[in-house]
C-alpha cells in the first residue's frame, strides 16, 4: 500500500490575505488526503527584543505589543479552527513564542509533518518583499516539502468542498 503524500501539514498563520487562503489551501488538501492539519500563530518575541535592544521600545511598549499579537493569534487561529470545522476537517492551532521560522520548523519537526504550508506574497508589496526572510528560512532548513500557496482560486475550490 502506498503511503499518501500528506499525513501531517503544517500551515503558518499570519493573519494576512495569503496566510488565509494558505489555510483554506491546507484544509482542502487535509480533507481530500484525510490528513492531519496544524495551524502556527507565531507571536515574534525574538524581533520585539531585538526592538528593545535597538530602543526603539521600552519594556512597557514591547510587553502591549506582544499582547496585542497575542490577541490577534488567537484570534486568527480561532478563525482558521472555524473555516476547517466548517469543511468537517480537524484542525490543531497552536501559538507559539519566538522566532517565526525556529518555531515554525520545531513544530513541523515535532508534527513529524509532510508538508508546510506559506501564504505567498501580497501582491501591494515591494518586489524586495516577495519572499520574505522568514519564508527563505523555511523553504531552506525544512526536512519536508514546503508549498508557497499562489493559487488564485483557493476560494473557489474551498466554497466546492
Amino acid at each position: 500500500m502506498i503511503k499518501p503524500l500528506f499525513s501531517n501539514i503544517v500551515v503558518a498563520i499570519t493573519g494576512s490575505d495569503a496566510s488565509i487562503l494558505a489555510a483554506k489551501y491546507a484544509i482542502t488538501l487535509a480533507k481530500i488526503y484525510r490528513g492531519h492539519l496544524t495551524a502556527v500563530y507565531v507571536v515574534d518575541t525574538a524581533t520585539i527584543r531585538q526592538l528593545m535592544l535597538s530602543k526603539i521600545f521600552i519594556q512597557e511598549e514591547s510587553q502591549e505589543y506582544e499582547q496585542s499579537l497575542e490577541a490577534n493569534g488567537k484570534r486568527y487561529l480561532s478563525f482558521v479552527e472555524e473555516l476547517a470545522r466548517s469543511k468537517g476537517v480537524k484542525l490543531e492551532g497552536e501559538l507559539r513564542r519566538g522566532a517565526v521560522y525556529t518555531e515554525i520548523l520545531t513544530l513541523a519537526e515535532d508534527k513529524k509533518a509532510d508538508l508546510i504550508l506559506l501564504g505567498g506574497w501580497e501582491q501591494h508589496r515591494s518586489a524586495r518583499d516577495i519572499i520574505s526572510h522568514v519564508h527563505r528560512e523555511i523553504m531552506v532548513n525544512a526536512k519536508c516539502s514546503v508549498l508557497l500557496v499562489k493559487e488564485p482560486h483557493v476560494d473557489h475550490i474551498f466554497r466546492q468542498l
